[in-house]
């Protein structure tokens, strides 16, 4: 097995850092649909018949088999008595004002 350069072993792990990175939006979300299933004090089955979904497509998404889209995730935050908020963020472009 070749032995990686101190450069090689930078760029590894700098790839694995971005990849990781990139994962990491769908994992919070996934987190708080969870949180906010368990809050309301529902098992994913409650949940799905509260949405008029399998209990399978609600354990799809919270394993991150599948994304929910935005009705889905308005019909969790409905059935959970929950607030979705969405947003992007990033840096401002020169000469733009913030809407919020």
């Amino acid at each position: 097995m070749k032995r990686l350069s101190r450069m090689e072993r930078k760029m590894r792990a700098a790839y694995w850092r971005e990849y990781f990175d990139s994962l990491k939006p769908d994992y919070e979300m996934r987190k708080s649909m969870i949180g906010a299933r368990l809050r309301a004090g529902f098992s994913q089955r409650e949940l799905a018949r509260r949405m008029m979904v399998s209990q399978s497509a609600i354990a799809r998404i919270e394993r991150g088999a599948t994304s929910p889209n935005v009705r889905t995730l308005r019909k969790v935050a409905e059935a959970t008595g929950s607030k979705l908020v969405i947003r992007l963020e990033g840096p401002e472009l020169p000469g733009t004002t913030s809407l919020g």
